[in-house]
């Protein structure tokens, strides 16, 4: 949407009154072609954001699932360096922990986004980044490992727990997440290099023309009516195979159970102790009004806040995307001179 003059201004409107950005991942769409071609279309939106923000402002990029790949070359160069004063001998590197600070080479894509946000000072951390002592982000995208509702990426992340041996209820660190989800993401962006763009959406649209098929609003023919009796036996297979455990429940209030008890299980595992864990991933913003507050608390006590998504998707908005928690808009704004202020989800978009 922020190819969308409407959108594109709001943000920038929204800007006005920040002293930085934090761009939450799938900042590029790396799964439906070529990566430059993913760049020339980031390029305008991008371009007015760096200006709006101006050189004495800054942007904090956290890649997700759909742009891993920028990151490709820096984990390649740090997976095994050099040991000191040991030529020919290599050492493991450091854990990534919760915040990694990620260098970007000029030739690299992360190079050509710092350029055109340029003049705005722009840093790349991951898998997350705390804004505050108490709010932690992040993209989001681990909780695929621990998703119970049976997306592809759920299922893909069962298969390669079994490959690689590292069982969901195993994963402690973003390492362990990395050797699951990772190789799922480098398959997806080297078929996206190389197939016809006509076909390259496919890709990209399984889980969406999935849902809508099986939920959908509309007259339920022969093979809708199909799907929606195979559905659990397929659910069950999957189960069976142990690429579980995985739910035959779609709903809209499933998919959001299953997500936020996700990414309280990451938050649990790799250690996030923060009174605010703010995400993204998921599509459905968060908590609202009318929303039920204990489903966006952490055991821990603290709280999820998701921070939606700019991508329009009519299948999940439904017939009044006005009031769809899936509505294209979404922000979060951190106080970080007052921590006494909570994280606050507004909707730069509502109204205009």
């Amino acid at each position: 949407m922020l190819r969308e003059p409407v959108a594109l201004d709001g943000l920038i409107r929204a800007l006005e009154g920040a002293d930085r950005l934090v761009l939450l991942g799938d900042l590029l769409e790396l799964r439906h072609g070529p990566e430059a071609a993913a760049v020339a279309v980031a390029a305008e939106p991008l371009q007015r954001i760096g200006a709006a923000l101006g050189a004495s402002r800054q942007v904090v990029y956290v890649p997700g699932n759909h742009d891993h790949h920028v990151l490709a070359g820096w984990f390649d160069r740090r997976a095994w360096v050099a040991a000191d004063g040991h030529p020919g001998a290599l050492r493991q590197p450091a854990s990534l922990g919760l915040e990694t600070a990620v260098d970007s080479v000029p030739s690299e894509t992360l190079g050509r986004l710092a350029a055109l946000l340029a003049p705005a000072q722009v840093s790349v951390s991951y898998p997350g980044v705390w804004l505050r002592r108490d709010v932690y982000a992040t993209h989001g995208h681990y909780l695929d490992v621990h998703m119970t509702m049976p997306t592809l990426e759920r299922v893909g992340a069962g298969a390669m727990s079994r490959v690689t041996g590292r069982a969901p209820d195993k994963a402690r660190s973003p390492e362990d997440y990395e050797a699951v989800l990772a190789p799922i993401y480098a398959w997806i962006h080297a078929m996206a290099q190389r197939i016809p763009a006509e076909r390259s959406g496919n890709l990209h649209g399984g889980s969406v023309r999935g849902w809508h098929a099986l939920t959908g609003p509309g007259r339920r023919g022969v093979r809708r009516r199909a799907m929606a009796a195979g559905f659990p036996v397929l659910v069950a297979a999957l189960n069976q195979a142990g690429l579980g455990p995985l739910q035959a429940e779609l709903s809209g209030a499933g998919l959001r159970r299953s997500g936020l008890r996700a990414m309280e299980t990451v938050a649990s595992r790799v250690g996030i102790a923060a009174p605010y864990v703010i995400f993204g991933h998921t599509h459905r913003a968060g908590p609202l009004p009318g929303d039920d507050r204990h489903e966006w608390r952490l055991a821990s006590g603290g709280e999820l806040i998701n921070t939606g998504c700019w991508v329009q998707e009519p299948s999940f908005t439904g017939p009044d995307p006005s009031r769809s928690p899936y509505r294209v808009g979404f922000a979060v704004w951190v106080d970080e001179a007052n921590p006494a202020s909570p994280p606050r989800l507004v909707n730069l978009l509502d109204g205009t």
